[in-house]
């Protein structure tokens, strides 16, 4: 089980996902004036530049790793960083800068099923009471008028799924390649991996790698704060936090987003969207404060496995 005593990182996870919440600074004025494949493409080969000392070790530990870990991380780094990260910069082309963001937080409801599936994780009746109000205030956060969803937002919210869906294996998937790899080893083999995936996102939709100035720095922060640093604190997180309890620290996410928009973007939600906010930010807190007794938050992960023996040969 993963505890407090055993070091548990649900923390870092917050942070980094706080630090997702700051992208729309860049994403938005660039998903203004480039395409977004060619927003992701130059976002991963920045992060993949900067990772390049690490490419041929982390490549040999994945060889090492064998083909469930190699199979998860082609899926992290093809579907949940390239794929998952041009949906959602395309849906901050179809309305305002926070929606896209809040509704990605749906994530959850994607990942609790996928981590029980596919890492064993049991979930108790006690999971519910952070899990539901987490949820509908992230629901409430998405919508100006939370029980009528219009047409037009319907592109957006589809958009933002998408990512949720791949994000949420993200996840799982990482967590579970974490168990064969270290966290820059993660970080590094997605970024590297993601990077063609990219480039053939651009090839197939006929976008344009051309940039003027005025958009490398835009391009800079957001590869190396909610980019890289973001993701390296996150697999840091993640290697010792249970993916149910981390999908809901990622809540912070939508909370960093709402702050941002409304402080800097000139957006203005409405009331039920600042109760929203309210109580995404009482359930994570709440979830963070029961860390001290017994599978607090309702998720008891699997015992883990004995240690593989290590590999022979150099």
């Amino acid at each position: 089980m993963i505890s407090a005593r055993h070091g548990d990182r649900m923390w870092a996870v917050a942070i980094a996902a706080g630090l997702w919440g700051t992208s729309a600074l860049m994403r938005e004025p660039l998903s203004a004036v480039l395409p977004a494949p060619t927003i992701v493409f130059y976002e991963h080969a920045i992060i993949a530049l900067c990772l390049s000392p690490w490419i041929l070790p982390a490549f040999r530990a994945l060889a090492a790793a064998g083909r469930r870990t190699v199979l998860a991380m082609a899926v992290v780094g093809g579907g949940s960083s390239a794929g998952a990260t041009t949906l959602f910069t395309l849906a901050f082309t179809t309305g305002d800068p926070i929606t896209p963001q809040v509704l990605q937080k749906m994530q959850p409801l994607f990942a609790i099923v996928l981590a029980v599936l596919v890492l064993g994780e049991r979930l108790r009746p006690r999971f519910a009471l952070y899990a539901v109000p987490a949820l509908a205030g992230a629901w409430l956060l998405a919508f100006p008028d939370p029980l009528a969803v219009s047409v037009s937002n319907a592109k957006g919210a589809a958009l933002a799924l998408g990512a949720a869906l791949l994000w949420a294996c993200g996840t799982v998937l990482g967590r579970l390649a974490g168990a064969a790899l270290s966290p820059v080893h993660v970080t590094t083999v997605r970024f590297t991996i993601a990077l063609p995936v990219a480039l053939g996102i651009c090839a197939a939709t006929g976008s344009s790698l051309a940039v003027g100035a005025a958009q490398v720095p835009l391009l800079l922060a957001l590869a190396l704060i909610p980019g890289l640093a973001a993701l390296s604190l996150y697999y840091w997180g993640l290697g010792r936090t249970a993916a149910s309890r981390a999908t809901l620290a990622e809540l912070s996410f939508p909370l960093v987003s709402a702050v941002v928009g409304v402080a800097l973007l000139g957006a203005a939600p409405a009331w039920s969207q600042w109760a929203g906010m309210a109580v995404v930010l009482a359930a994570v807190t709440a979830m963070a404060l029961a860390r001290g007794s017994a599978a607090p938050t309702g998720v008891r992960a699997p015992d883990p496995a004995p240690a593989p023996a290590a590999p022979s040969g150099p």
